[in-house]
């Protein structure tokens, strides 16, 4: 069910579908929330599954009041809230990650668990400057149509999973998933790529323990290496890290299985610690925003 919310000056549309306990499911730069469907579809039977699309990206539109991880995390607090829910796991996807790390780090008695999926803690840190990084990217940029969906492709799925692909199809089912044809990208991207290598959620980490975490990523992936991933998950006391040997950016679509299993392992996990928590005492003291930025 599509519901809108509006939100310092955007019209942010969300979806919530399935029944149990709550998730919201963040997606990252350049992608519409229905990118979500094949974790929703697994998901939605046992958990109920809120996903939005981020201000300025489909149907939240326009803008509004400015493009920062602090603002996007602000965004997913106030879908929560008018969706109904106290409080929710949290699944995050790249600049995903980041705004699921700022949600529990200025609202921590809303955030239950923390899945972080091809992600890093410092944005500085996405799509270091390698040789493959460079090309890639200005591949997806510069040519043909069809090259830039090919190229976009290399970022997002491992050269052999593309191996014996009809690379033309590929391109137009993944558009669906992505919300826009994977030869363009939506105007906000720009803002939403300033956004993310501005915020560093390094300094809040420590404070994270006791919220159980994990931390995923593609051993293959250009964006969020596997580094990245595996210091962000040292940081986060407690938390677990999986690799995916055979994967890239797009983990949860090239392996939306095992992906699936895995998040609900880990939602059902979280769910029992979440209700073994003791009702007499505060869930949790909420960690203080830095000074100049939006509060929840």
């Amino acid at each position: 069910m599509t519901t809108t919310l509006d939100h310092q000056g955007c019209c942010i549309a969300f979806d919530r579908r399935g029944a149990g306990p709550p998730v919201l499911l963040v997606q990252g730069v350049g992608v519409h929330g229905a990118g979500w469907k094949p974790q929703v579809d697994d998901l939605a039977a046992r958990f109920t599954c809120v996903t939005f699309d981020h201000r300025g990206i489909g149907r939240s539109q326009p803008p509004g009041s400015g493009v920062s991880v602090e603002q996007m995390a602000d965004d997913g607090l106030a879908v929560l809230a008018e969706a109904g829910c106290d409080s929710a796991h949290v699944v995050g996807h790249s600049l995903g990650g980041l705004v699921a790390l700022r949600m529990a780090a200025v609202a921590r008695s809303r955030v239950r668990s923390l899945a972080l999926l091809c992600t890093f803690a410092c944005g500085r840190d996405a799509a270091p400057p390698t040789r493959r990084m460079i090309l890639l990217g200005l591949g997806s940029r510069v040519g043909t149509r069809r090259m830039r969906r090919r190229a976009f492709l290399r970022l997002v799925m491992p050269v052999p999973a593309l191996e014996n692909r009809n690379l033309d199809e590929l391109a137009v089912e993944l558009e669906a998933v992505f919300g826009h044809d994977l030869a363009d990208q939506p105007p906000v991207v720009a803002q939403q790529l300033r956004a993310m290598r501005r915020f560093d959620a390094r300094p809040g980490l420590p404070a994270l323990a006791g919220i159980p975490a994990v931390v995923v990523a593609g051993a293959h992936d250009p964006i969020a290496p596997p580094a990245a991933g595996r210091r962000l998950a040292a940081a986060i006391p407690g938390a677990r890290y999986e690799e995916f040997a055979d994967a890239s950016h797009g983990l949860p679509i090239q392996h939306r299985a095992r992906v699936n299993q895995m998040l609900l392992e880990h939602l059902r996990n979280a769910e029992r610690q979440w209700d073994r928590r003791p009702q007499s005492a505060p869930v949790s003291t909420p960690v203080a925003a830095p000074a100049g930025t939006p509060a929840p």
